[in-house]
């Protein structure tokens, strides 16, 4: 088998603002393989957060190119790379490989419900995204949420989007102290669910007071391994494929995961339609999906999936 890995660098549409940073392009890297006149690809997005970078995540792909060129399967492959975006690229790589090989292009529905996400911007800058959004179609907004008038961009975006499913992202960015008292104003709201409102080294607090809604991990949850931490402090797990290190433990987690009772998200980081094809098998698995990450960018690439209405279509 034949194998390649590079970086790609997609200009996003519009500045994509989190807690803890700003965005304007999605740098991804790609894993190729090649064997029998198939090729199968796979993309991951590095991520900082978890101490990525395109360089390490090429370099870590790298180190075991050898290894698939003699016949290192994506099974044997969870025991060879740790969790992470490396693993993801490769790992997608060798199982879209597997599935073309096979003669399967696609399986699953042909449209899957994903939420739409509001950076963070003044109240009054995200209300209006929300009522473009609902216009859209959109029947699920995420809002990207720091510490910072937590409450007037809630209410803003309630005032413009009534009658919509509201779920909350912190990415970490809250405090234990004032977290209790915090989430019982947003279900003053309707918010639908709440996630990673403390850093995941902190949220241990979490297991301290009743939940008035739901809350989701997310960057307290890589791997099934984390799911015995997490009993007690979350509702529900967020699921990505460059945390997993590929579909394979992805699919995995999500089954124990529900086996534990925990509810399931599938989110993404900013991409291409590449890694959502690559995340398709758990879309009917889920209660969230979180796929708009190539609606941030300028152009995606050929063939994209078809965003329209709050859902996304395979084509």
């Amino acid at each position: 088998m034949h194998a390649r890995c590079y970086a790609e660098s997609w200009p996003l549409r519009t500045a994509f603002v989190i807690s803890r940073d700003a965005r304007t392009e999605a740098r991804v890297v790609v894993v190729e393989v090649a064997s029998e006149g198939v090729t199968g690809i796979g993309e991951c997005t590095p991520y900082a957060r978890y101490g990525e970078s395109a360089d390490s995540v090429i370099a870590e792909v790298e180190k075991v190119l050898p290894e698939v060129a003699r016949g290192l399967d994506r099974h044997q492959l969870q025991s060879r790379m740790p969790a992470g975006a490396a693993r993801n690229a490769l790992d997608c790589a060798l199982t879209d490989w597997e599935s073309k090989r096979n003669g399967v292009v696609h399986s699953g529905p042909d449209s899957l419900p994903t939420v739409q996400t509001l950076v963070i911007d003044t109240p009054a800058a995200m209300a209006e995204a929300a009522g473009t959004a609902v216009g859209q179609g959109a029947g699920v907004l995420k809002l990207k949420l720091d510490d910072r008038q937590v409450l007037e961009r809630v209410a803003a975006v309630r005032g413009a989007a009534p009658r919509a499913q509201l779920v909350i992202d912190a990415n970490e960015a809250w405090r234990a102290e004032t977290l209790e008292e915090r989430c019982r104003q947003l279900t003053g709201f309707g918010v639908t669910m709440l996630e990673q409102p403390l850093p995941a080294d902190a949220d241990a607090f979490l297991a301290s007071f009743p939940h008035p809604l739901p809350i989701c991990a997310d960057e307290s949850c890589h791997t099934r391994a984390d799911l015995p931490r997490l009993r007690g402090r979350y509702e529900m797990v967020n699921i990505k494929l460059d945390k997993t290190g590929g579909i394979t433990e992805a699919l995995a987690l999500a089954e124990e995961a529900r086996h534990q009772g925990f509810q399931l998200m599938l989110g993404c980081m900013l991409c291409t339609s590449r890694a959502i094809r690559a995340a398709w098998p758990l879309g009917e698995k889920v209660r969230f999906l979180d796929l708009d990450g190539p609606t941030w960018l300028a152009k995606d690439v050929q063939p994209p999936l078809r965003f329209a209405g709050g859902r996304v279509y395979w084509v």
